[in-house]
């Protein structure tokens, strides 16, 4: 029997919407002047968010936004952050891919991470993969020159396509020389579907991509 879900909020709400984007722009989400952000950092598809909180309370100088399409998820990230006193993380509900090309300035983000996104296995359902062309080049334009793209799966074909996708992305380099990936990133935060699989024994797949250049002539403003 699943528990009843709890809508109540035991502290700040950090949650924001669209239009909270698109009127503040991301930096417009926190605060302003001497107190504002000196880092940006996106997590698209951030899950049951123990990546996001353990990241938010080792960095609490730097923005953190997370996006989850689930608002079920959302609803119940926004409770732990409130939990654990946070101040530097704000949560949307939204498809990445559309709240990136849409609502995302050009050069504005230091990182963005991608964690074990739906593989979508099926032949047939592989266009439904997150990481695609123009998802690459929307992260690319968002990305200031010098920021990180990184992404993680544990699926083999899905891991294909995206050193497909990303060596093909001409403002993205391979931070991994002669590498498509790395099967282990020491240090990295863990988020506990990723301590499942290694116990199982899957193997893991971690890509990490520098933007090397800005926002092409015509993109947005």
């Amino acid at each position: 029997m699943s528990r009843a879900l709890k809508y109540d909020i035991p502290g700040e709400d950090w949650r924001r919407t669209s239009l909270d984007l698109a009127d503040l722009g991301a930096q417009g989400l926190f605060k302003s002047g001497a107190d504002a952000p000196k880092r940006f950092v996106l997590e698209v598809g951030f899950g049951r968010g123990e990546f996001l909180l353990e990241l938010a309370q080792r960095e609490p100088e730097t923005a953190f936004l997370g996006v989850e399409v689930s608002y079920k998820r959302v609803l119940k990230m926004a409770r732990k952050v409130a939990v654990a006193g946070l101040e530097n993380v704000r949560l949307l509900e939204g498809r990445g891919e559309v709240i990136l090309g849409e609502l995302i300035a050009d050069s504005c983000l230091d990182e963005v991470w991608v964690n074990f996104s739906d593989p979508w296995p099926k032949e047939r359902h592989a266009p439904r993969r997150v990481i695609q062309s123009g998802f690459a080049a929307h992260v690319a334009r968002a990305l200031n020159p010098g920021g990180v793209f990184h992404v993680a799966t544990d699926d083999p074909t899905y891991a294909q396509q995206i050193h497909t996708v990303l060596s093909s992305e001409p403002a993205l380099v391979n931070e991994f020389p002669n590498q498509p990936w790395r099967t282990d990133v020491p240090g990295r935060i863990r988020t506990g579907y990723e301590e499942d699989w290694l116990r199982e024994g899957r193997s893991l797949f971690f890509f990490d991509y520098r933007c090397t250049e800005g926002p092409q002539q015509g993109g947005r403003p």
